[in-house]
């Protein structure tokens, strides 16, 4: 469906997350080189809410950085329940009279489909007081039970400890997902109790009181319960990615891409790749890696923040890092590492390079051993190679420096100075020559040697 009515999101935030044992505040540990709330908020987006409120307490300050005015927060303490969470984002939406979704920051990764299905059953016929999202897992476990009839109306809420055996059968558990229209939700809100062990506000109650007050309370149910995992701990957090990743290979080899080994490769959350890229084993993409079409990324390598253009070969063992841009044709290989530099339309650095603050020439070649030497230790400075220009092996390019098109710079070179368009630059030492001194000192310590054992 299309959504049409204004919404609001309010994201729960608000928790220590002890057992992830960390200073990071739970929610923002990534999943794929991206914040598990900013995967949330990436969805929420994604259907243009008209406002974005997070509940906030403990970790406070980095949620609020990490969030950078994208949203707003409100702070949640004590903290007193899920319900009582939601009820101290009012103030943020007072005089809104659109809907509202209640989700939370450790749920990251609930679909922009599923929200719109929650807010469009808000608006069916029987006008729902609140809609709940549900799942079916595998093992329901002690989750909530939503009570349902086969149209998804609710006869009732339980917990899973106030559960009898026959509610205990239904495996229709609550995510703790909600919408429901502003108005409704305050006012029921306001009639939670807190008549409890914990002597908590539960967000769930609001769907009770209101079937208590003869409404409609409605399920729509997921049809993945991996869309609704919450994420509490590391071994959570490793499951939540190593699902992602999965779903990420699966994608990619359906969009036609060649995983050569799937399971040991590994994407970020931006990742574009184009058809007809082929990816051997044990590569890792981080953030901001596009690769053209025709492209072969070979084993060990690991891009970050890097253009590969068509017809490109990156690896084995290399290293792209922010900034490295690869235009058509282009190669580079074993241990070389590219950052901040371009290398031109089929220029080559098959081994053993470091091209840095560069930009090569199409056609060029640099030799094994070729470093940049951009860093005086204060300032970055570039180097620029031309066109067809020829780098010989264990060459250091001391920038600021250019060399000019069909250029040559002889091997073992350290070029400090501008070389001129089909110049040769060769700056080596000069080379002595002693005859027979080798085998002279060899005599000798061999010896020396002799002596020191007879003593």
């Amino acid at each position: 469906m299309s959504q049409t009515r204004q919404f609001a999101a309010v994201i729960l935030a608000a928790g220590k997350g002890t057992r992830m044992k960390s200073a990071l505040h739970k929610v923002l540990h990534p999943i794929a080189g991206r914040p598990m709330l900013h995967h949330l908020m990436a969805s929420v987006d994604s259907l243009s809410p008209a406002h974005k409120v997070v509940v906030v307490g403990a970790g406070r300050e980095q949620l609020e950085e990490a969030l950078a005015g994208s949203a707003r927060t409100c702070l949640q303490e004590p903290q007193l329940g899920t319900g009582h969470a939601v009820q101290q984002a009012q103030g943020e939406l007072d005089g809104f009279d659109g809907d509202v979704l209640v989700m939370y920051g450790d749920v990251p990764f609930v679909r922009p489909a599923t929200m719109e299905r929650m807010l469009g059953r808000l608006h069916a016929a029987d006008t729902p007081a609140a809609v709940v999202l549900a799942f079916e897992p595998e093992d329901p476990l002690a989750y909530g039970r939503v009570i349902a009839d086969d149209e998804g109306r609710i006869a009732k809420m339980v917990e899973f400890k106030d559960a009898d055996e026959g509610e205990r059968a239904c495996h229709l558990c609550n995510s703790g997902l909600l919408a429901a229209r502003a108005a409704d939700l305050w006012d029921l809100l306001g009639r939670v109790g807190n008549d409890n062990a914990q002597g908590e506000y539960y967000l769930p109650d609001i769907v009770n009181i209101a079937i208590h007050d003869g409404r409609i309370c409605a399920a729509v149910t997921t049809d993945d319960p991996n869309e609704v995992a919450g994420i509490n701990s590391r071994g959570e957090l490793a499951a939540a990615e190593a699902l992602w990743q999965q779903e990420q290979r699966n994608y990619w080899m359906a969009e036609g891409v060649t995983l050569r080994a799937p399971e040991t490769v590994f994407f970020s959350y931006d990742t574009e790749l184009s058809s007809d890229v082929t990816v051997e084993p044990n590569v890792v993409f981080g953030p901001g890696v596009k690769v053209a079409t025709g492209a072969t990324i070979r084993a060990f390598s690991h891009l970050e923040g890097a253009s590969v253009g068509e017809g490109c070969e990156v690896g084995p063992y290399a290293r792209l890092r922010p900034g490295a841009v690869m235009e058509k044709g282009s190669k580079v290989g074993n241990f070389v590492e590219m950052k901040k530099a371009v290398l031109g339309e089929g220029a080559k650095a098959n081994h053993l390079t470091y091209l840095g603050d560069a930009e090569v020439g199409a056609g060029a070649n640099i030799g094994a051993g070729t470093i940049t030497c951009n860093y005086d230790g204060y300032f970055k400075y570039r180097t620029k190679i031309g066109e067809r220009a020829f780098i010989g092996s264990n060459s250091a390019l001391i920038a600021p420096v250019e060399i000019g098109a069909d250029a040559i710079v002889a091997a073992g070179s350290a070029v400090s100075r501008d070389v001129a368009a089909g110049d040769l630059r060769m700056v080596r030492g000069e080379q002595i020559v002693k005859p027979g001194w080798a085998d002279r000192f060899h005599d000798a310590m061999k010896k020396k040697k002799a002596s020191e054992k007879k003593g």
